[in-house]
């Protein structure tokens, strides 16, 4: 898809609203992690120093709108974001009443944007007042491009001029790169525990990849395609067509979704379960299946070194608790080690990147959770598709 990129525009002397994701976790008026708005800073210190004014928007929790609580409050973000920035960034409340005039390389932050009626429904009346207050409206905020809401959708049909931001306009180069027009062997890691959430993911991958890897539950639902016992296992056995149909897709292309041939196992689910390894042939009626056997994480390593693109959703294990950790952590190293140009995209998936300290070994970590998902699902995003009309 086609969209004009903030960093190719001339933004002197204009004012320029950036819709940022800068949710970020507060606690006590304190941010425990500033990586989001971080990730923000090259789109606005591109306007700032080229001589535009910049107004932030971003949403913060999940508010009530029409309502107004402390918890809502984005001036903490608005606080850091200044700090990092060298400057003052004051929080906008009565923006509509009274619209803020600001001279160049100055910055202001609107109130919460889920607070304002009509966000979440799309409001074009919203979307109009929102792009009133500048010349032109940059989106930045991948994680929220699945969302037609009135901060990235109905704004961009009112604004002016629309261009995605420096973030965005990455996130959607590298995967593109990943999935248009890879270098092959594609291989995809999806993983987590329902099929249900991410059928349509691995119906979409199975036309595009050379390899298929699924772990977690999904793993599990897979092998009661094979006919394999898998105890007490988390798994959707109404699901089981599905998989098999997935698991014929990629045979008829000369591919394959490799299942773990060992396993490690325990009788409950908890930080202290005693852990242990069996062939998935061992599995008894009271075993869950909580992480991939040594085996199996060798073999899936050998397929990632061998790869081209290696795209990655979700751990292979509860990786949260060491015993169930190793599946995860090989694979992540073997990520790590490949040549291939890798994408990680998830929040349990860059837990786990954090984890094992594998960040500068990524090609690409996606900064979006639902967005990175429907991209990889093939759905056309619609905060992106709201950017076209201006590429034309």
């Amino acid at each position: 898809m086609k969209f004009l990129k903030l960093s190719e525009q001339n933004v002197a002397g204009k004012t320029v609203l950036i819709r940022a994701d800068l949710n970020v976790p507060i606690k006590d008026g304190r941010i425990s992690d500033d990586t989001r708005i971080r990730a923000s800073l090259p789109s606005i210190r591109y306007c700032l120093d080229r001589g535009a004014a910049v107004i932030v928007m971003t949403h913060l929790g999940r508010p009530t709108e029409g309502e107004f609580h402390p918890e809502d409050d984005v001036t903490p973000v608005a606080r850091q974001l200044g700090a990092l920035l060298g400057k003052q960034v004051a929080v906008l409340k009565d923006w509509r009443d009274s619209p803020p005039k600001l001279h160049a390389g100055e910055i202001a932050m609107l109130q919460n944007v889920r607070i304002n009626p009509g966000e979440k429904k799309n409001d074009p009346a919203l979307g109009k007042a929102y792009a009133a207050l500048a010349d032109v409206f940059v989106n930045d905020a991948f994680g929220t491009a699945h969302r037609a809401q009135a901060s990235t959708e109905a704004v961009a049909a009112a604004a002016p001029l629309a261009l995605a931001g420096i973030l965005l306009a990455d996130e959607l180069d590298a995967l593109g790169k990943a999935l248009r027009d890879p270098a092959r062997p594609l291989v995809a890691i999806v993983a987590g525990s329902k099929v249900s959430t991410k059928l349509t993911v691995l119906e979409n991958l199975a036309d595009k990849v050379d390899q298929l890897i699924v772990g977690g539950g999904i793993a599990n639902t897979f092998l009661l395609a094979q006919g394999k016992n898998i105890g007490k296992s988390l798994a959707e056995p109404d699901l089981v067509d599905e998989a098999k149909k997935i698991i014929a897709k990629m045979a008829a292309k000369g591919g394959a979704v490799p299942l773990p041939t060992d396993v490690v196992c325990a009788k409950e689910f908890a930080a202290d379960a005693a852990a242990e390894t069996k062939s998935i042939d061992d599995v008894a009626d009271d075993d869950m299946i909580l992480d991939i056997g040594p085996q199996s994480a060798a073999v899936l390593a050998d397929i990632i070194k061998k790869a081209g693109t290696v795209v990655w959703n979700g751990p292979v294990g509860v990786f949260e608790f060491d015993q169930f950790a190793d599946g995860t952590k090989v694979l992540a190293k073997a990520i790590a080690d490949s040549s291939a140009f890798s994408i990680a995209g998830g929040g349990d998936t860059l837990a786990a990147v954090a984890k094992y300290g594998i960040g500068e070994q990524v090609g690409y970590i996606s900064t979006g959770g639902g967005a990175f998902l429907e991209f990889l699902e093939g759905k056309e995003l619609p905060a992106v598709a709201a950017l076209a009309r201006f590429a034309d």
